[in-house]
């Protein structure tokens, strides 16, 4: 996804910084190109010949260093970036920012630059929560630098709080979310459920399926890398979810037909992927479960019709995806349902194709229309969920 993609990373002088070596090693094995620019004080806690070695390019520490390929340098790494990330980011090198102080190459390189510029702070919980270091990140803020909220934990100085710098992984998908895609669903507001459904028959027990969420989670996923404003009903999963998503937690098939409700009218494109628990207990249902013998057959009642019920008070600028999983009549059943449940995209898959189905991260599905049927080869869930999107704004 980052191939083409030229990352700009800025380390300065803090213990976080040995972190920021396995962001690099992440965006390379991304095939995105990263070059990294340090400050001095950063010298002192990783060796440039780190990032130099997993990078494949110079790493930048002294603005005036005359081993260098003839341009001038800071304007010219300002010039590839397609997105800059200062991590860890120093109160000192904050406060340079917000000030307009170009001192060294960093800063210099960062006041040259027109692409998106990420700030991490990492520091001490007192420096952090100091109203000056407040103060110049609501000055990055208003110059549209975007802040990446430290995290709470223990610190190298001992203190427990706030100014840790967050971990690699969550670094990476906030670069993936401003350069990964085009951004073709801004001002779209998309809806997807996903995951498995539970309903209780007893304090102990319950039915549910082995929904997974994948599918689901990566079509928010997708969908908030291509700018729409994303809201996640989630069921039952272990998945984190994607960053820059609402996230709506609930357990019963009632509670997301809920969630659901009191959201669509909000929504342009809907994507029903959860699986829903078919059955319920019926009101009755906490005495016949006494009798353990007896408890599924004589306790349970069909629950909600999801999808039936919020496509047929769909209105015609909205978009309505739904998910057909048979193990037989693939196509004829999808069609059915596509028609029955008035949706506008059906995506179809069979349990009996390896390599589709719950718990996987790849898919094989079929994308079916009133007038349209496409075949999708074996590709991973992300890709699919890509197709999807892809079907949806192309209609």
């Amino acid at each position: 996804m980052l191939k083409g993609k030229t990352v700009l990373l800025g380390v300065t002088g803090s213990i976080a910084a040995y972190k920021i070596a396995s962001l690099a090693s992440m965006l390379v094995k991304q095939h995105a190109c990263v070059h990294v620019i340090m400050t001095k004080n950063a010298t002192n806690f990783i060796h440039p010949l780190t990032f130099e070695t997993l990078t494949g390019n110079k790493c930048v520490v002294d603005t005036f260093d005359r081993n260098f390929e003839f341009q001038v340098e800071h304007v010219s790494l300002a010039k590839q970036a397609d997105v800059v990330l200062v991590a860890p980011a120093s109160a000192n090198v904050i406060g340079k920012l917000a000030c307009g102080i170009a001192d060294d190459m960093l800063t210099t390189t960062l006041l040259a630059c027109k692409a998106p510029i990420l700030i991490s702070p990492a520091m001490n919980t007192a420096m952090y929560e100091n109203p000056i270091v407040q103060d110049n990140l609501k000055k990055l803020e208003n110059y549209g630098m975007q802040i990446i909220a430290p995290a709470c934990g223990y610190l190298a100085c001992g203190d427990t709080g706030t100014g840790k710098m967050p971990e690699p992984e969550l670094l990476f998908a906030h670069i993936e979310r401003v350069i990964a895609c085009e951004k073709d669903l801004i001002g779209k507001r998309v809806l997807v459920t996903a995951g498995a459904t539970r309903e209780a028959l007893d304090p102990v027990r319950f039915l549910t399926n082995h929904s997974t969420g994948k599918m689901g989670y990566a079509l928010a996923h997708a969908a908030m890398l291509r700018g729409a404003e994303v809201v996640l009903v989630s069921g039952q999963t272990v998945l984190t979810p994607p960053i820059g998503v609402e996230v709506v937690a609930v357990e019963s098939a009632q509670e997301m037909f809920e969630a659901v409700d009191e959201r669509f009218d909000a929504q342009d494109i809907i994507i029903m992927s959860a699986a829903v628990a078919d059955y319920r207990p019926k009101q009755s249902a906490p005495e016949k479960l006494k009798k353990k013998d007896d408890a599924l057959t004589l306790a349970l009642e069909r629950t909600t019709d999801i999808i039936g019920t919020v496509g047929a008070r769909k209105r015609a600028d909205q978009f309505l995806c739904g998910f057909s999983m048979e193990t037989e009549n693939l196509l004829e059943n999808s069609k059915k349902k596509l028609e029955k449940k008035h949706m506008d995209l059906i995506v179809a898959n069979s349990l009996r194709t390896e390599g589709a189905g719950f718990g996987v991260d790849t898919n094989i599905v079929t994308l079916i229309r009133d007038n349209s049927v496409q075949e999708l080869p074996l590709m991973s869930k992300s890709e699919v969920a890509h197709h999807i999107l892809n079907a949806i704004t192309q209609q």
